[in-house]
């Protein structure tokens, strides 16, 4: 884990950024002392596909789901 000043950060952002692309965390400090750590999400990488319809079969959507709480939105909306 690499540690930077804050104005290096700020000046090699980007390259910073392309390090925590390639898994890498880099820890951000002030006068010396870690206030804060660049690191990667944990969401899918881009261009990964996403897994629809894992819930096939479990799961049932009522009919008149559009319809459900239909008079109690109304009710808000009238008078």
């Amino acid at each position: 884990m690499n540690a930077i000043n804050i104005h290096e950060a700020k000046t090699h952002l980007s390259r910073l950024v392309e390090q925590v692309e390639r898994g890498e965390s880099v820890v951000i400090a002030r006068s010396g002392r870690p206030v804060a750590r660049l690191a990667p999400l944990d969401a899918p990488a881009p261009g990964q596909k996403r897994r629809l319809g894992f819930l096939s079969g479990q799961i049932a959507v009522p009919e008149d789901f559009d319809l459900m709480g239909e008079q109690v939105v109304a009710a808000l909306f009238e008078g």
